[in-house]
């Protein structure tokens, strides 16, 4: 089995940074109302910019597959060349259709003349680092000499005002209040646009960062915990999913059933307990010592979550102090299966990273409560 190394990273965010003041002027006023939940949303999530692949009217400047597509074009110089690339993994929450995959419009974009081994991870926040384990694993096998692992995110055009505008007309002609729920709304003041792209092969760069890939585990409580986070379906008072193929094609727009909608009673009860008790076990399986990792990158939806995280990790034993933490939410929002590339591109190439450090990965994904966490050493 070979050694694997992230040998490059690169972020591709579309477009100029959106201030929070400036949100509604690109995803549209619902029912031609400023939101009365924006606020306090906004109040806890503390992101202060994100960034979004529409224009201020609206109309889309950039699709998910070229948003990606963009992230690794980025990977591409005198030492990896474009027709080098023998594996593109990808991850994302936010397809461009159902079908194609991603991966295969991903490879579309990038004008090359030669065919590929590709993959989708499909899901939520893990989809990209199922796609990133996907390559580590074809790497280390010597499946592949290299592979491209992308988590890339095109959230706005699920969040503009007329994805929502017909569920608040039919509020209005039913005699009620034409306000959209909350776990619709919820996320409208979350989510961002964004791709982060990695280069992985054999061996580290000489000369430049490199970072060792050590090992990947996922875990899934979805034996114990009803879905959380959901899309093109609708829950169910007993818990259970109701497909859209299931309802009559007028209640899709009636109901906003494509909306990404969020649980958030049984989010705030889970989420954290289960990301610490998760960890606990992975520094179990591989006997680590907390001490002995230097930085923590933590993908979290909301500045809301961080203090929180830090103590249900201390609560397993895993007290990692506040300066070993990096976190870029407040400046690039929440990109989902692109967040943890992203934050990681940006800690790589700071020059903050020593030789021999380690960097701790953790990715929750609320969808039914499953987890990710990769440790990598620098090279």
């Amino acid at each position: 089995m070979n050694d694997v190394f992230i040998t490059k990273a690169f972020t591709y965010l579309p477009n100029e940074p959106v201030s929070n003041d400036e949100m509604e002027t690109y995803l549209g006023y619902i029912n031609g109302a400023p939101s009365k939940a924006k606020a306090i949303i906004l109040r806890n999530n503390k992101i202060t910019t994100r960034y979004y692949a529409l224009d201020k009217e609206g109309n889309p400047t950039h699709t998910n597959a070229q948003i990606a597509a963009n992230a690794v074009k980025g990977l591409f110089d005198d030492k990896f060349r474009k027709e080098d690339m023998e594996l593109l993994s990808v991850g994302t929450s936010s397809p461009d259709q159902i079908q194609p995959s991603h991966a295969s419009m991903i490879h579309g974009e990038l004008d090359m003349n030669k065919s590929l081994a590709i993959n989708t991870a499909s899901g939520l926040c893990n989809s990209g680092m199922n796609a990133l384990n996907y390559g580590f694993l074809s790497v280390k096998a010597g499946v592949h000499k290299n592979a491209v692992c992308v988590g890339s995110e095109r959230m706005s055009a699920w969040m503009t005002a007329d994805k929502f505008n017909h569920e608040a007309e039919n509020l209005a002609l039913l005699e009620e209040r034409p306000i959209i729920a909350f776990k619709r709304e919820f996320l409208r003041w979350m989510l961002s646009d964004g791709a982060g792209a990695f280069l992985l092969e054999g061996q580290p760069r000489e000369d430049e960062v490199s970072l060792k890939v050590e090992f990947i585990d996922f875990y899934s409580y979805a034996h114990e915990i009803e879905a959380c986070m959901y899309a093109g379906t609708e829950k169910q008072e007993d818990g259970s999913l109701k497909s859209w193929a299931d309802y009559p094609s007028d209640e899709w727009l009636k109901q906003s059933i494509f909306a990404l909608k969020q649980d958030t009673k049984i989010l705030d009860k889970y989420i954290l307990v289960k990301g610490a008790e998760s960890l606990r076990t992975s520094f179990d399986k591989h006997n680590l010592d907390p001490d002995t990792v230097d930085h923590v990158l933590a993908h979290v939806s909301s500045g809301y979550f961080k203090e929180g995280l830090k103590e249900e990790f201390a609560n397993v034993g895993l007290d990692f102090p506040w300066e070993k933490w990096f976190y870029n939410l407040s400046e690039v929002g929440n990109i989902g299966a692109g967040s943890i590339f992203i934050a990681l591109e940006q800690l790589m190439n700071s020059g903050r990273l020593k030789k021999g450090e380690k960097v701790l990965l953790c990715v929750p994904e609320s969808g039914r409560f499953s987890y990710s966490c990769a440790l990598l050493t620098v090279c």
